[in-house]
């Protein structure tokens, strides 16, 4: 795959980027180079190899979910909650219609 100079121009005008000409002759290549180094990274096998989320393995606290775990911020207080809404609707809190 590669780029010419009337998609590089494409590309800046969809980003919002002002380029010239000249500019845009500039960055033909270096794009089409990135292009290439990406092409090369699709030739590499991979067959086997785990899918990453991090280079360094983590692992997250996890804690039991318990909806009481605290009497003050737990939990079965939807009377509570609600009654420091504007309007409850429904053991819900009201809003109003933003669409037509």
């Amino acid at each position: 795959m590669s780029v010419d100079t009337k998609q590089v121009a494409k590309i800046a005008s969809l980003a919002r980027i002002a380029m010239s000409d000249a500019e845009c002759e500039k960055m033909v290549p270096e794009l089409n180079n990135i292009l290439d180094w990406v092409e090369q990274l699709g030739e590499v096998d991979v067959t086997g190899v785990e899918p990453m989320t991090a280079v360094i393995p983590n692992t997250l606290r996890m804690r039991d979910d318990v909806v009481n775990a605290d009497p003050k911020t737990g939990g079965d207080r939807r009377e509570d909650v609600l009654a420091n809404a504007p309007v409850a609707e429904h053991g819900f809190f009201g809003v109003p219609k933003v669409i037509e």
